[in-house]
């Protein structure tokens, strides 16, 4: 049984349309559309470990953030919402680097099969997880415990609707297959620029499922200006 170099063992790892962790949207759920499979690690690949769990409609991922490695932590972190400026204590906030760099995601379960290959494959959406993340445990979501209507978010409520208007001609949308298009779209509508890093003439790329998405920012209006295929050897198209 492998372990991770803090001692948890890695059950499972998944695959996502990103390939670089610029892009991916702050907290799961907020693209639904955008999809993920779950693959078992060796030792895990029987399907009694998920018997059941097809069952549940939504589950949790508890995981890694595996690409946000560095030295130390702080106590204090600068959201992004917030413009990068203003601190909050690191437990008050999401921020990746943390004393434990573990992440949580709730996420909605779409079916499970099986593969000869790989055994049971999760498949989930609305996944806010780059491509490969290591994953420690996963849970089913229990609907009368963990869903609080009455509860408050803080800052981050007054950040939930934030969104911007986006242009993406109809010849460069062609140039994505038509699968993703719905989902390049609503990922660009949230705007993946960092809040203090909203350069103007700056042409940003995004890479998903392969592809760079190119565009800028001018007047508070997303344009994509180019769509090209990085042929990513990494990444692992998803059923």
């Amino acid at each position: 049984m492998s372990a991770s170099e803090n001692g948890l063992v890695v059950v499972a790892k998944i695959h996502t349309e990103f390939t670089d962790k610029f892009g991916i949207p702050r907290q799961s759920g907020l693209v639904s559309s955008l999809r993920g499979e779950i693959v078992f690690e060796p030792e895990f690949r029987s399907m009694d470990a998920v018997r059941g769990l097809e069952e549940f409609s939504h589950i949790w991922l508890l995981w890694e953030f595996s690409k946000a490695k560095r030295e130390g932590y702080a106590l204090t972190v600068a959201p992004p919402r917030l413009g990068g400026k203003e601190r909050k204590g690191v437990f008050a906030t999401r921020a990746p680097f943390r004393p434990n760099s573990i992440g949580l995601s709730s996420v909605k379960l779409e079916k499970v099969y099986f593969d000869e290959a790989r055994g049971p494959v999760l498949v989930v959406s609305g996944a806010d997880l780059l491509d490969g993340t290591p994953i420690y445990d996963i849970k089913p979501y229990l609907p009368y415990t963990d869903a609080h209507p009455e509860a408050t978010g803080s800052f981050g409520e007054a950040h939930k609707e934030d969104s911007i208007e986006v242009v993406f001609p109809q010849e460069l949308q062609k140039k994505l297959p038509e699968e993703f298009r719905e989902r390049v779209l609503a990922v660009l509508q949230q705007d993946p620029r960092a809040a203090y890093n909203k350069k103007p003439d700056y042409v940003y790329g995004m890479s998903f499922a392969g592809y760079d998405i190119r565009f800028t920012v001018e007047n508070q209006v997303l344009i994509v200006k180019d769509v090209v295929a990085m042929r990513d050897k990494n990444y692992t198209k998803i059923k």
